[in-house]
């Protein structure tokens, strides 16, 4: 192959990205965020890259990655993560667990601390804000001994955007009819099309960049962590190191719910299924 052929099959603007500059990616993102990338994923680390290494002024996937990792550019390894994580999600995704939470997991809460929930991979946060409107639903705004909702997630840019509240209106089909006429606002003028959750709502939830992937900051302790739709993008060994840490910030007789599609049998013998997909927390006595 001469230089100008081999230029050619590196050059963003043509159709691929080389295996050896894919491989770069696989190890970058597995280090940054835990994620492993499977060899299908070669087509879609080229569409989500192709722009911002024309955006920064290169002729490469290979240049991208050392720009990227060089410590003159500390912030493009976030970005990175921005544009390499996956964050489909919808308000009232998988409705049974919400029942659960209805129905089972708020009448039986302690009343001796306020209730605390996580919602560890929330995207651009309609998981967070249909658990609140849940448990403001149930409990009311004011309840004693009160309650909060937090949110998280490893990319910025979808945090920066679940902060806001502030949706399409065709992301809110989920939402059942009298939340969204509690919870929420119709946009209007500049804003029709849009909804905005309501600021009492809002001001229930908090949003943080966290890494399940990385020693978890002082977060306190929760009595339910929603852990959906996330762990599939993990290889088994990083499953069972995030669920472990997990345990470390949930509640004893706390709630441990996966996604439906996602399994955390025999990850650890504290963990008691109550249903497929949910399970409680029983430390060792």
């Amino acid at each position: 192959m001469n230089r100008h052929t081999q230029e050619a099959r590196q050059d963003p603007n043509e159709g691929f990205i080389t295996d050896q500059e894919f491989a770069l990616f696989q190890r970058l993102i597995k280090t940054l965020a835990g994620i492993h990338l499977s060899d299908a994923k070669k087509q879609l680390v080229f569409g989500r890259l192709r722009n911002r290494v024309r955006q920064v002024g290169l002729n490469s996937f290979e240049a991208y990655y050392a720009y990227v990792v060089s410590k003159k550019h500390p912030e493009e390894r976030q970005i990175v993560v921005d544009l390499l994580t996956t964050n489909e999600t919808y308000f009232f995704r998988e409705p049974r667990h919400f029942g659960v939470l209805r129905d089972e997991i708020l009448p039986a809460r302690s009343m001796a601390r306020p209730f605390r929930i996580w919602s560890a991979a929330s995207s651009s946060g309609e998981e967070a804000f249909s658990l609140a409107m849940v448990i403001a639903d149930q409990l009311g705004m004011n309840p004693y001994p009160g309650w909060s909702v937090m949110g998280s997630d490893v990319s910025q840019k979808v945090l920066d955007q679940a902060a806001s509240g502030h949706y399409p209106m065709q992301r809110i089909d989920g939402i059942p009819e009298r939340y969204l006429k509690t919870y929420c606002l119709k946009g209007v003028g500049v804003q029709e099309g849009t909804l905005l959750i309501d600021q009492p709502l809002r001001n229930r939830v908090e949003f943080r960049r966290i890494n399940l992937n990385d020693t978890l900051p002082d977060i306190g302790k929760f009595d339910v962590i929603f852990l959906r739709n996330m762990l599939i993008y993990f290889q088994n060994e990083t499953k069972i190191e995030i669920v472990k840490r997990l345990l470390d910030v949930l509640q004893p007789g706390g709630w441990l719910i996966v996604g439906h599609s996602e399994s955390i049998k025999d990850f650890d013998d504290r963990l008691i299924s109550h249903s497929p997909s949910i399970s409680r927390f029983q430390p060792h006595s």
